[in-house]
């Protein structure tokens, strides 16, 4: 799967990031998470919710049975994908499906009943216009891409309690085999600086930095831990489609980092071929160091 044959959607991405984020995933924090729940029907609302990966982890993981799960995300492909692709996966769990409306989708069966409503909204102006408070926010790989610490206190506005904040991003990241040392840590350090310096804000130490934002939004922190994603191949192949999450990663590299004016063109596009190389024989290991936090919000 050479660059020219490949096609970048960033829907089949966070398909293909489902089984690293379950990996990935705190246990430990989940497990606070399930514990702190509230035994009633849910309000939950997931903000950068992507094509709805998590609400379909949360029903899988028994962790939501009755619930209002309000999805919003900022991209109209990612709502219209999850539009056909939440019924899909919801039928093939054995799970009934209706429509009430044209963003609204209803999944249940005997034990289960989650009313799912579909938002295409910027998360600043959906936190204007939001009514309903909810149980459980949740931000899954987001917050580091966000202005903080003003971000985070608009965000908690959006629950009564608790806050799931996954996958924050910290300012690690690894790949092996070293093609040269030298050069992988140059790659890094400039990949880290472009998320530093984005014009929408964010962090490379996002994970590290919220246990102070946290804090100062007057949250409690009730658990934290480390959430990192780790690829590696067995046996020449990676699991599910992984391969392509890492060509993926790869892809987000190249985009970061083309013509900057401190990476020589020619060797950054050599250094890729390597990596892609070492994808394609199932060598090539990932790491991303990040953290995941569950908070209530002081009353």
């Amino acid at each position: 799967m050479n660059k020219i044959e490949m096609e970048y959607s960033f829907a089949r991405y966070l398909l293909s990031k489902q089984s690293v984020d379950d990996r990935a995933l705190n246990k430990d924090v989940f497990n606070s998470l399930k514990s702190h729940l509230p035994q009633k029907p849910l309000r939950i609302i997931e903000v950068g919710a992507g094509i709805g990966t998590m609400v379909k982890r949360l029903v899988n993981w028994g962790v939501v049975h009755h619930a209002e799960y309000v999805l919003v995300d900022e991209m109209p492909e990612n709502i219209a994908h999850a539009q056909a692709w939440i019924p899909q996966w919801a039928q093939e769990a054995g799970l009934s499906v209706e429509r009430s409306a044209e963003h609204h989708i209803r999944i249940f069966d005997t034990t289960r009943d989650v009313n799912i409503q579909l938002v295409q909204a910027d998360v600043f102006d959906f936190i204007q216009n939001n009514k309903t408070p909810a149980d459980l926010l949740i931000a899954h790989a987001f917050l580091d891409l966000l202005p903080m610490p003003e971000s985070l206190t608009k965000l908690l506005t959006l629950t009564n309690g608790l806050a799931w904040l996954t996958l924050n991003f910290d300012g690690v990241t690894t790949l092996e085999p070293t093609i040269d040392t030298a050069l992988d840590a140059h790659i890094e350090r400039l990949y880290h600086k472009t998320m530093d310096e984005r014009c929408t804000g964010g962090s490379s130490k996002s994970g590290r930095q919220l246990f102070t934002h946290i804090r100062q939004a007057g949250a409690e922190i009730l658990a934290a831990g480390a959430s990192d994603w780790l690829v590696y191949g067995m046996n020449g192949k990676y699991p599910q489609d992984e391969a392509y999450f890492l060509h993926f990663i790869l892809h987000f590299f190249e985009e970061s980092l083309k013509g900057n004016a401190e990476l020589d063109e020619d060797v950054f596009a050599d250094w890729l071929k390597k990596r892609r190389t070492q994808i394609e024989r199932g060598e090539l290991v990932y790491v991303a160091h990040q953290m995941d936090f569950l908070v209530k919000k002081n009353s």
